[in-house]
């Protein structure tokens, strides 16, 4: 297979994956309202797959490492999470809701990183720019999250259900075009891929670089929690209409796109973690602005802040798990890191933003801000101590895994 070819191959199921990405975090919350659940307890639901990807997502990562076919594992995900959506049409209580989440989410929280270990390792060996491969992800979100905005609008809250199943059957399908791991293509190693080892991959886990990449990471992905889980149905409540809500989702992804678009450029400028400081700064700027409730002239400017609170956290995550750890414990890496960045901060967040929206309304936003500030300090302990290199991955008993 050329690099072109895979290039394209995963820019299209990225394309799928945010299609369903952009229905479900603008309006899922929606249609969980329509449904009479509480903001406590959408915060619970939104929360709950945060909290499996904790569980799951390590263990399948490393399972699909072990295996070498990463691609046979996500088709397997993607079917069974479709299988699994068509679940909420039959749900309607608190507690159905939560269980189908819970199942869906089984499936579906490691569908991500394990297409972003796919992703890299043509970064890696091909020199492929993942932010070129990412950026129709962002667009399919766009689309998505505008093309759901005026749906909803016209057919109401229920409209958001079948969106949303619709974009889980196109992940589904869409997985058939991923690139094969063999055959004779440049994507197979020249050399026979080493054992992967579940002690080198706790020792990863143990690592003060790789846990101060975590805590940084998960403090500002943790902060975004109130705007994921609250932000339509506050400016809804406020009088924004539903087609405007869509466009101020889909300029953050705007945003997003055009640093993805020079992704390449900016990691070699700055680096991988000095990616993650910027991302602390604009956190501290954009959440307190959140809380004044501006009006759309100056919403729409700062929803550009999400380029960096999210999009430059994530590329540098991602290129210091590629710099950092051999390839072949990349879907590992990507795992630990979705379930402790992803899973563990953005879960509690969400759950605990329900509360706090409950209660404090738009000034919860002035949490999601000093979480920013704190992921400074381990971003900036981490800039400090790396020296660009592999981190070690082997006990004494194993075989050598880095170069």
């Amino acid at each position: 297979m050329r690099p072109t070819s895979f290039a394209v191959r995963l820019a299209l199921f990225y394309g799928a994956i945010f299609t369903l990405i952009g229905v479900f975090l603008p309006y899922f919350p929606v249609w969980l309202n329509a449904r009479g659940l509480s903001a406590g307890e959408i915060g619970i639901v939104l929360a709950a797959p945060l909290f499996v990807r904790v569980l799951v997502t390590p263990g399948i990562s490393f399972a699909a490492d072990k295996s070498g076919d990463r691609r046979l594992m996500l088709i397997a995900l993607a079917w069974c999470a479709f299988l699994a959506g068509l679940l909420f049409f039959a749900a309607s209580s608190f507690l159905a809701i939560l269980l189908v989440v819970v199942l869906f989410a089984l499936f579906w929280t490691s569908v991500m990183p394990l297409t972003e270990a796919v992703a890299m390792q043509g970064v890696r060996r091909s020199g492929l720019d993942y932010g070129r491969m990412r950026l129709w992800g962002s667009l399919s979100f766009i689309a998505a999250s505008i093309g759901g905005g005026s749906a909803i609008q016209f057919w109401g809250s229920q409209a958001a259900l079948w969106i949303f199943i619709g974009a889980t059957a196109s992940v589904a399908v869409m997985s058939f075009v991923l690139p094969r791991p063999t055959g004779k293509g440049w994507l197979r190693a020249a050399a026979p891929v080493p054992e992967i080892r579940l002690a080198d991959a706790l020792r990863l886990a143990r690592n003060p670089l790789f846990l101060a990449l975590l805590f940084a990471t998960a403090l500002v992905q943790g902060s975004h929690a109130v705007y994921y889980g609250f932000a339509t149905l506050h400016w809804r409540s406020v009088g924004i209409p539903m087609t405007d809500i869509g466009q101020l989702w889909a300029t953050g992804v705007v945003a997003e796109i055009a640093l993805f678009a020079v992704s390449r450029r900016v990691v070699a400028a700055y680096g991988p973690v000095r990616l993650i400081v910027f991302a602390g700064f604009a956190s501290i700027l954009r959440w307190p602005l959140l809380t004044l409730d501006p009006s759309l002239e100056v919403l729409f400017p700062l929803q550009l802040l999400h380029a960096f609170t999210f999009g430059a956290a994530h590329l540098g995550a991602l290129h210091f798990i590629a710099a950092a750890v051999p390839d072949h414990y990349a879907a590992t890496a990507q795992g630990l890191y979705a379930s402790v960045a992803v899973g563990i901060a953005l879960g509690l967040g969400v759950a605990i933003a329900g509360p706090l929206y409950n209660s404090m309304g738009a000034e919860a936003y002035w949490v999601m801000g000093l979480l920013g500030a704190l992921s400074i300090l381990g971003s900036w302990w981490l800039m400090a101590h790396w020296d660009g290199k592999h981190l070690p991955m082997t006990t004494p008993s194993s075989s050598p895994s880095a170069p």
